[in-house]
This record gives C-alpha cells, sequence and structure tokens, in this order.
C-alpha cells in the first residue's frame, strides 16, 4: 500500500497489491482523473493517459487553445459552467448571485491510518498501517472557498473511500446548493448498470440495464435511504458475473436522501456522482464555518461479483461495524409481533418464553404495544413509559422474569416517531416536522420528531437511557415506520430550511452514538419498516438490520440475494415466521423457512407453543444446528451460485475461514417432474481437502466439488414412487460439509 506524489509530473499514485487510483494536477489548477482499475506499476509520469484534442463546439478555457476544455477532461471534483456541461459534484451560491467557482490545488498531504468523520458514521482504521489517507486542499480565490478531498486506501483489497470537506475562508457567508462526496470519470461506458430497488416487503431486488447516452440515476427524497432505491451501485463489464470480470462497486454510507448516478457523454465517456440528494439539499455556511460530507466507498476487482461482494462484507463486518457485538455471533430469538401483535399481557408473553426456552431459544424480544396507551397504532408513541396494565412491574420486572427463565430479553422502541394522542405531543405539539400553515401528512397514523432539534433528540435519550439503565435489556429493536413529510423546522431560520434532511440524520446519529456509548453490551439492530433504512450508515451503529418485514421464506430468497451484494451475512435480520405468511399468504415447510432464515441473524417470529410435537422437536434441531454453525454462516466467506432471479432453484453457500467447514443452501421454488439432474459447482473449498457430505456420508475432494459440482438431484428427476421421500412445492436443503483429518 503506498501512496506517491511525483513532483515533476504533478501526479498522484495510489495503490495497493489490487488496485490503482491515478490523478494529476491540470494546468488549470483542477484535479484530473487518469486510471482507476487493477494494480499497474508505478512510474514517474502518466500524464499522457490524459488526452485532450480540440472538438468542434465546445468552449475553451485559454484564449487561442482549442484544446483545453474541461468538457472533455475527465476530473476529480467537477464544478459547472466553465466549459464542462455534465453534472458537477460542487455548486456553491455567493454572496453576488454566481454559481461559478474555480477549485484551484494549493496543497497535499499524506498520513497513515484514517481519520474519523465528525459526527457521521464512516469505515475505520485499528491500526496505522492498515490504510492511508491523501488529502488534497483545493482553493477557490474568489470565494475564499477551501475544498478537501479525501481518499483513503486500504492495504488490503481494492477499497477507496473518499469524502469531502468544505471550509470558508473567505469574506462572506455562501450556500452549498451540491456537495457530493465522490466523482469518478471512467473513459468508456461499456459497463451494465446494476442496483438494488423495490418496495416495502420486496427490498433489494437486482435490476440491471445497459448504461445509455444521459444520466441513470437511483437515490432517495424520503429522509431515508428508502426500500425504493438502496444506497449502492455496481458497474461490471458485459461478461462479468460472480465467478469472474471486472466491477466497482459504489457504497454511500448515510442514511438520508441520497443520489448515485452515471451520466454517458456524447463521446461515451462515463461521469460517476455519489453523494447528498442535491435537490433536497441546502447548506448555509458562513465564514469560518465547514461543512463534511458523508463517506462514500469504492471497490474495484477484476475476480467477479463474489469478490466485490465479499471485500464489501468483511470491511463492514470489521470495519464499519464496532463494538462488542461485532464479531460475536448474534442470539437466536423469539420475537412477539407476529405472535401476539398489540393483543399480550406479561403472562401471555411469558408462556411464550418459556417455551421458547425449552427449544433453546436465547433472547426473548418484546416488540410494539408495551408503553403509554398503546393498544394500537393510533395512539402511544413518543411516551416511552411502561404500560402498567399490562406488564405490573415494568419493563425492569418482565426483564427480571426473562432472566430467571435463562433468557435475555430485549425491547422494541421507535424513537424518532410520535402520535398526537400521546402525553409527549401533547406537551411539545411544536416538535414535530410540519410546515406552517400547511396540511400535516401523517403516515401510519405517526410524525415525524425533529430531530434537527437538539432538545428533542435529548428528550427522546432521557426516556430511553433511563429504561436501559433500570432494566437488564441486552437488545434493543430500532423501528422507523414512515418517510418525512413537510420537511420544516420551527427551530430554524428560513434562510436555513434547505438544512433540515441532513441535520435530522445527524440528530439520529447523535442519539445512536450516545445510546451505543452509555451501553455497550446491548446489541441494537436497525429497522425502518423491514429494509427501508438498510444501508451503511446504520451498521456503524448497530450491527444488524432486520431486512425486511416480509418473512416468507420465498420471498426472502430474492431479498436476501440482493442484499448480499453489498452487506455482510450476520448484518441481515431472518427470521422463521407462521403459516399462512402474514405477508403472502403462503404455505412453506418449516424445515424451508428455517433453511433460508440460517443465513442471516436467524430467530423465530411466532408462538411456539402453537406447534405441534413433531413441529416442536424439528424448532429444536434447528436452533441446535443454528448454534453449531452459526459462526460460519454469519462470518464465513458467501458465495452466490445461484440467482433466484434467474431460475427456479437458489444456491448460495458459506465457507468457515480455514476452509474446513461449508454449508450449502439449496433452494427450489416449485416442484418439477421428470426433471434433469441437477448439481452446482462450489466455491471457496481448498481443492486438497476431503470433505464429507453429512447428507450422504459421501467424500469429495475440494476440486471435485469445485470443478465437477455438487449433485442436488432428487426423486423429481424421474418418477416419484411411493417409496420415495415425498418433494413439494418450497423444498430445501442444508449441505454440510465436513473436511476429514488426513
Amino acid at each position: 500500500m503506498s501512496i506517491i506524489y511525483h513532483e515533476t509530473s504533478k501526479t498522484f499514485h495510489l495503490y495497493n497489491d489490487s488496485v490503482s487510483y491515478i490523478m494529476t494536477i491540470l494546468q488549470n489548477g483542477h484535479l484530473g482523473q487518469l486510471y482507476f482499475g487493477k494494480h499497474i506499476r508505478d512510474k514517474e509520469d502518466f500524464s499522457y493517459l490524459l488526452e485532450t484534442c480540440g472538438r468542434p463546439m465546445s468552449s475553451y478555457v485559454y484564449e487561442n487553445d482549442r484544446t483545453f476544455s474541461l468538457e472533455h477532461i475527465r476530473q476529480e471534483y467537477p464544478v459547472f459552467g466553465t466549459t464542462d456541461y455534465r453534472q458537477p459534484a460542487v455548486e456553491i451560491l455567493q454572496e453576488n448571485g454566481s454559481r461559478i467557482s474555480d477549485f484551484q490545488y494549493q496543497s497535499h498531504a499524506v498520513s497513515k491510518g484514517k481519520p474519523k468523520l465528525n459526527g457521521l458514521p464512516a469505515t475505520y482504521v485499528e491500526s496505522e498501517e492498515e490504510a492511508e489517507t491523501l488529502c488534497i486542499t483545493l482553493k477557490d480565490k474568489v470565494s475564499g472557498i477551501c475544498v478537501k478531498l479525501f481518499y483513503s486506501i486500504f492495504a488490503k483489497g481494492g477499497i477507496l473511500a473518499r469524502s469531502v470537506q468544505f471550509c470558508n475562508e473567505g469574506n462572506a457567508l455562501v450556500r452549498l446548493s451540491r456537495a457530493m462526496s465522490l466523482c469518478l470519470d471512467l473513459p468508456d461506458c461499456d459497463y451494465e448498470w446494476q442496483q438494488l430497488s423495490g418496495c416495502w416487503a420486496r427490498e433489494c431486488h437486482i435490476h440491471k440495464r445497459n448504461l445509455a447516452p444521459g444520466i441513470q440515476s437511483i437515490g432517495s427524497m424520503r429522509g431515508n435511504s428508502s426500500h425504493e432505491q438502496n444506497p449502492f451501485l455496481v458497474l461490471k463489464r458485459r461478461n462479468t458475473d460472480e465467478r469472474r470480470g471486472e466491477a466497482i462497486g459504489f457504497s454511500f454510507v448515510y442514511s438520508g436522501n441520497f443520489r448515485i448516478q452515471a451520466e454517458v457523454d456524447a463521446h461515451e465517456t462515463l461521469r460517476v456522482l455519489a453523494g447528498l440528494e442535491p435537490d433536497t439539499f441546502e447548506w448555509k455556511l458562513d465564514c469560518g464555518e465547514s461543512f463534511q460530507t458523508p463517506e462514500a466507498v469504492m471497490v474495484y476487482t477484476d475476480q467477479g461479483l463474489n469478490h466485490m461482494s465479499q471485500t464489501f462484507h468483511k470491511l463492514y463486518q470489521k470495519r464499519l461495524a464496532r463494538g462488542y457485538w461485532r464479531d460475536r455471533a448474534r442470539p437466536i430469538l423469539n420475537n412477539n409481533w407476529e405472535a401476539t401483535y398489540f393483543d399480550f399481557t406479561e403472562e401471555r408473553l411469558l408462556t411464550i418464553a418459556r417455551k421458547a426456552k425449552d427449544c433453546g431459544v436465547e433472547l426473548f424480544v418484546l416488540d410494539d404495544g408495551w408503553f403509554g396507551a398503546r393498544s394500537n397504532d393510533r395512539a402511544g408513541l413518543g411516551d416511552w413509559v411502561a404500560n402498567r396494565e399490562r406488564l405490573p412491574q415494568g419493563i425492569a420486572g418482565l426483564a427480571d422474569k426473562m432472566e430467571a427463565l435463562g433468557l435475555k430479553f430485549g425491547l422494541w422502541f421507535e424513537p424518532e416517531m410520535v402520535n398526537k394522542d400521546s402525553d409527549f405531543y401533547r406537551e411539545h405539539p411544536d416538535w414535530i416536522l410540519s410546515t406552517p400553515n400547511r396540511q400535516v401528512s401523517h403516515g401510519r397514523y405517526q410524525y415525524v420528531l425533529d430531530f434537527s432539534r437538539a432538545e428533542v433528540v435529548d428528550a427522546i435519550y432521557e426516556q430511553m437511557s433511563r429504561i436501559l439503565r433500570e432494566a437488564k435489556i441486552s437488545y434493543i429493536k430500532w423501528d422507523m415506520n414512515r418517510s418525512i413529510t413537510e420537511c420544516y423546522s420551527k427551530a430554524l431560520p428560513p434562510e436555513r430550511q434547505g438544512e433540515v434532511y441532513h441535520r435530522y440524520i445527524l440528530g439520529v446519529y447523535d442519539l445512536y452514538d450516545r445510546l451505543t456509548r452509555e451501553f455497550p453490551e446491548v446489541l441494537f439492530e436497525s429497522c425502518a419498516s423491514g429494509g427501508g433504512r438498510f444501508d451503511p450508515g446504520m451498521l456503524y451503529y448497530a450491527p444488524q438490520a432486520w431486512a425486511s418485514d416480509d418473512s416468507d421464506a420465498v420471498e426472502r430468497l430474492k431479498i436476501q440475494y440482493g442484499t448480499s451484494m453489498c452487506y455482510p451475512i450476520s448484518s441481515i435480520g431472518s427470521h422463521v415466521s407462521v403459516v399462512p405468511n402474514h405477508q403472502v399468504f403462503r404455505n412453506t415447510p418449516l424445515h424451508t423457512r428455517a433453511n433460508v432464515a440460517c443465513f442471516g441473524t436467524f430467530g423465530y417470529e411466532l408462538d411456539l407453543n402453537k406447534l405441534t410435537e413433531e413441529e416442536l422437536a424439528e424448532v429444536k434441531d434447528q436452533i441446535a444446528f443454528m448454534k453449531k454453525y452459526r459462526e460460519v454462516l454469519q462470518f464465513g466467506t458467501f458465495y452466490r451460485l445461484k440467482s433466484p432471479f434467474e431460475g427456479n432453484e437458489t444456491v448460495w453457500m458459506a465457507v468457515s475461514e480455514d476452509q474446513k467447514t461449508a454449508l450449502v443452501g439449496w433452494y427450489r421454488v416449485l416442484n418439477v417432474v421428470n426433471a434433469s439432474y441437477t448439481r452446482v459447482r462450489l466455491e471457496g473449498l481448498h481443492p486438497e481437502y476431503c470433505y464429507q457430505n453429512l447428507q450422504t456420508g459421501i467424500c469429495h475432494y475440494g476440486d471435485e466439488l469445485l470443478h465437477v459440482g455438487l449433485i442436488t438431484s432428487d426423486e423429481t428427476a424421474g418418477e416419484a414412487s411411493g417409496d420415495s421421500k415425498p418433494c413439494t412445492d418450497f423444498e430445501s436443503r442444508i449441505y454440510v460439509l465436513e473436511a476429514k483429518e488426513r
């Protein structure tokens, strides 16, 4: 790993064994992009990679020079209006009404390690040897605005983390109206665009398309990163698949409004921008003030999508998630929500918990309905005090009883929201986001608290921390069940209303930070009606997230497969729920529900008392299996082998770090008859190890499983007889492969 500056050619080269990133100082003082891709050897001069020529109908920077037009030069942090007509990375409204800037190179510094971003989540290092950081300072001499571009390259993997800081060193205030965290100009557009999109209950579906002239983008203007578009993009070459080929992944470490876009110009060059959604952002920057953008992470690979994902998984699992639970296998839980909804008493909860404990569950989670006057979703939000009619001894009393059963206890909160029918709202009706003299919209009969205000965050913190101090709570499910409307803060002047969306998210981060610091051994799980805020920003505070409110095993195949493109398996909240499923009313076998949920944090979302004795025996076996293999399932190397978006079968697998244990999840949605023989080539195994298939007892060398494949044929490959094991729709298996001692 190294960051080198060649003075004679004014060229920067950031590289490690996997990747090179090369840029140069242009003749006008701006930064030009020369190369991003597979590692190449360093040398003194790469300036010839900057191609310029005169083109018809272009505008040019210098008098009598028809070669230097920013319209045709790849740049690092472009501005608008000075010969470049593409979308800019930055736009600043100045006192005279101008939006023209001219950011020229001033200086640079290289440091070991990686600096923190104040008040923002970001990747980190635990030793200075893990990364190096380049900070390049640019300045606009007219306005006095300084821009600091941060590039952190990690010692291992094709990873580059980027962010930008603005400092007003001028004599007048300015307004940032666009402040992207990343710009990458690429020399060609021969890529396939791949995004994760959907909506509530079908998050993170993979969508692909070829790039075309113009702008393609994903983003959110909802106040949260959203169910609809995850802040993640892949650009891959057309021949790239899971096993081989070039790809670049872009991930935005943020939980609010964002935009990631690709612009193809008339000459088939490509500009990628990632950062805060500019249409909902403006920031007043007074003299002496600074503004820091969130972090954007780029990952390059030439070894296929699995390798790209594994790079993100390891980075986000070990150097984004933090704290006590970062490296620990997650407890197996039972959540009462789909078992009871709002209809519960303390005794009913204890009855469910006793059966859960008997089956081997380790953590019982009390979901919505335990507080205030909360008997439905129309009242109580904001009053984080136990309802003594339901819980006579409060949360502390219930937690003690759970502990006495041998279970840890967890609790649901939705701290960012309030119902009008609550004491909290009646005391502070002006603490919600709402626009003066305008209709106030509700979502799910609730309103969004103004977390841009410190006093609002303080008030919620006091309620939550009091409960956590008084009761033995080991887990918090932090929910957020609606997007922002009428985004206006009564605490800010008119000229700062463009800051509210971002200040809101900073308030959320502040509350998370205070609670996780005070209660470091509490496991936090983020949730936003499922995957409405499943993003890297949340993983910095909560190492796992509820992937979707849709708990149906078949639907979860696509949701969890798509989510794995960027996010580690240890972050994916996944449960076994009741049938018929409460979202799609599908009946799936109990073993398939568990086999899908195993590739995640694993738990149950039902009342186990309602199962038959045969089913309870199966649940006990599932829990014993998960306890034995959860380290591999949650922290092993994950491979996608067959996609649910491309056929009737889904296959994925996890391999232990020492390559001695592998678990292969195989799933078939609809039953077939007189079908073909099937096998799947595995990944990640040691070619010389001999693996025993615990299902069949047969031993296979790793090279056989890698190149010949694992046979997955069953009775459907022919005519099932009365003696055959019955196969049904929604069938699944987990193959366990254990390396034998040699």
